[in-house]
């Protein structure tokens, strides 16, 4: 994990360009991030784009687009990452990135430029994207800027050897690499490959941010540790995701995002790499309304129906790094509307709801999957249950939400929604206690429209509520290892107040 600061090692990195060549982000003589305005707020810097189009600001534009990929250069989202301070916590300050508009088209293309607009003060944190140049025009000014390489690019920093050089990268902070990446193409190389994470994966070093959307199609990410908010560039349009139900899944360095077409389902992959959007691999065995959790690179689904609405028992795992699934032996049960925790390095399926129609019933049942022995074993009373719900009685399977769980420590938690409780799970006794309360906010619609999710060593709650048209979202925390539930506002900004998905991405 790392602590809540900037990693100093990073300013041993300039040392690594060569002498006499400027910054990758220079504008007039200047590094962009120095520029302020009149009130001293510094401002992010975008990537001047060759054209004014920004399909980001205009909603209407999603009618016309049929492209099934989004990349940096359409996104309009392509920024430097911002090397500022962190907020202080008793006036922490937030600034929302805007659009570029035509005026920006008189700078020098090539040039970075700082865009940004300033954000109501009930946005606490910072509003900042993350991007790499990677469209030729961008890479050809990139290079201008940076000018020749170092001869021995493998050194990275050469005083200290590659080694070394590594050691502090991956000690860095994500927020970061976007800036490290722009001193030579050897930190460039290194990043952008994937290495750095795999590396930091291998020496412990995992730093989690949220990702979560409450607009359709509109994805955002915040960064626990800066207290910053990003935008990532707009979603391919496509009215699955508009119309029907859609899950999501943060494993490795990507984001999937699952959406179901009328007879088929479609997967959409956002890379931290490459800050763009893409088709995913699709399943073996296609499906929606699943339960999912993440292990490093790996990731299994299971349960779900398929697109005749047939509820499934069976499971599947995903590499992140060859993009590849892999069939799984099938659950005891099907279930479909369920939870999915990793917990003692063993997967487990939680709750759901199986049956049709007047034999529809809510399963109250939990599943162990060990990825050893390849083998599931069924655990009764398992799921916290829904409230008004005893044992697998009858019920509609959209009168609730599938089961808010999460694990941190190996400890299985969750939130009750109606009586707005956070429960723990006792392993030895397989019985549910209740340990305290949700944050007051934490407002949803049977569970629909809240996140409960963990983030490293503590618990998260996502949600908001509406008043007079507008909505607000918070970020509310608790670290179980401090005490009882006590909940600490992260962060809060205006926004819908009501969560469509939401993962935690480590890496």
């Amino acid at each position: 994990m790392l602590e809540d600061r900037s990693c100093e090692s990073c300013l041993l990195f300039a040392s690594s360009r060569q002498q006499g060549t400027e910054w990758a982000y220079m504008y007039n003589g200047k590094r962009s991030l120095e520029f302020a305005d009149s009130d001293g707020t510094c401002r992010d810097t975008k990537l001047a784009k060759r054209s004014s189009d920004d399909s980001s600001s205009d909603d209407n534009n999603d009618n016309t687009n049929t492209n099934t990929t989004s990349s940096p250069q359409d996104s309009g989202d392509l920024l430097l990452p911002d090397s500022g301070d962190q907020s202080n916590d008793n006036s922490k300050q937030s600034d929302s990135s805007s659009d570029l508009d035509a005026s920006l088209n008189q700078l020098d293309e090539d040039s970075l430029l700082g865009s940004v607009e300033d954000s109501p003060k009930e946005q606490y944190e910072e509003d900042d994207d993350r991007g790499f140049p990677d469209s030729p025009e961008v890479e050809d000014g990139y290079r201008e800027h940076v000018g020749e390489l170092s001869s021995d690019l493998d050194a990275l920093i050469q005083p200290i050897g590659r080694d070394n050089s590594i050691s502090c990268l991956i000690r860095c902070s994500r927020s970061d690499y976007g800036s490290i990446a722009s001193l030579n193409q050897s930190f460039r190389s290194l990043i952008r490959s994937g290495e750095i994470y795999k590396l930091r994966r291998l020496n412990g070093v995992i730093e989690h941010w949220v990702y979560f959307s409450c607009q359709l199609l509109q994805w955002e990410a915040f960064d626990p540790i800066r207290h910053r908010w990003m935008h990532l560039p707009r979603m391919p349009h496509n009215e699955c995701f508009i119309f029907s139900d859609k899950e999501s899944l943060a494993v490795g360095t990507e984001l999937l995002v699952f959406g179901k077409e009328v007879t088929s389902q479609v997967i959409y992959r956002y890379s931290i790499l490459t800050n763009s959007w893409t088709s995913g691999t699709s399943m073996n065995a296609p499906r929606c309304l699943f339960g999912s959790a993440s292990l490093g690179e790996r990731a299994v689904l299971a349960g779900g129906c398929d697109s005749h609405g047939n509820i499934l028992s069976s499971a599947e795992m995903y590499n992140s790094e060859t993009q590849k699934w892999e069939t799984l032996p099938s659950m005891n049960k099907p279930r479909k509307m369920c939870s999915g925790v990793f917990m003692d390095r063993k997967f487990y399926v939680i709750g759901g709801v199986s049956g049709v129609g007047k034999d529809t019933r809510v399963l109250t049942s939990g599943e162990e999957y060990d990825l050893e022995t390849k083998r599931w074993t069924e655990i009764p009373n398992m799921s916290p249950g829904r409230s008004g719900a005893a044992g697998e009685a009858e019920m509609s399977a959209a009168a609730g939400a599938p089961p808010l769980v999460a694990v941190v420590n190996d400890e299985l938690y969750a939130a009750d929604y109606a009586d707005m409780e956070v429960k723990k799970y006792d392993k030895e006794r397989n019985s549910w206690s209740t340990i305290g309360r949700l944050p007051e906010r934490a407002v949803s619609m049977n569970g629909w429209g809240l996140a409960f999710r963990a983030c490293g060593d503590r618990l998260i709650v996502i949600g908001g509520r509406r008043t007079s048209g507008e909505g607000f979202i918070e970020l509310n925390s608790w670290v179980p290892s401090e005490g009882p539930p006590e909940w600490n506002l992260l962060a809060r900004k205006q926004s819908g107040g009501f969560v469509y998905n939401c993962a935690v991405m480590g890496c």
